[in-house]
């Protein structure tokens, strides 16, 4: 792995490699196959629905996966624009990096938030009865959501932040 001191180790692999994965393949499934009617069945475990989707709600999951694409994209490409384009400055990588995680963090409380407000009551607290689209929506995203909490907490990195300051800034 390139030196990325902003994101190290586990934190590069998880947010450069495995997220990005993640959510890029979810458009692909959604736009291309199973396809968004499976997607859309998939959501809530043991819902029979063997219906034709309308028009809106193939459009709306549509648009989910651009969503997902979106995510993929910004976690692959700028987080390597950051990289490259500023090797020596780890600081500022930090400081984009934690920005990103910030708005990444926030979107993944409320996506497993309403996930779980989603689900049939009697689903809610059955893990064991969620199917994989369910454990996608909560589970992985509680394991991106507990990595980010972790980089900003320091563990496993260095922190930046706090040597960045120069004395310009430190005197506004």
């Amino acid at each position: 792995m390139a030196d990325f001191p902003a994101l190290p180790g586990l934190y590069q692999l998880l947010f450069l490699h495995i997220e990005p994965i993640s959510t890029v393949l979810t458009a692909l499934l959604i736009w291309f196959s199973p396809g968004a009617a499976w997607f859309h069945r998939e959501l809530i475990p043991g819902l029979e629905d063997t219906a034709p989707m309308d028009a809106r709600s193939v459009m709306a999951v549509w648009q989910l996966g651009n969503c997902y694409l979106l995510l993929g994209l910004i976690s692959t490409l700028v987080f390597r624009a950051v990289r490259d384009a500023l090797p020596n400055n780890p600081a500022a990588q930090e400081r984009i990096i934690g920005a990103s995680f910030m708005a990444l963090a926030i979107a993944d409380v409320t996506h497993m938030l309403w996930t779980f407000i989603g689900l049939p009551e009697s689903l809610r607290y059955d893990p064991l009865r969620w199917n994989s689209m369910v454990h996608g929506n909560i589970t992985f995203v509680i394991v991106l959501l507990s990595g980010r909490l972790a980089w900003f907490a320091g563990i496993g990195r260095t922190k930046y932040g706090h040597k960045a300051q120069t004395a310009k800034e430190k005197a506004s």
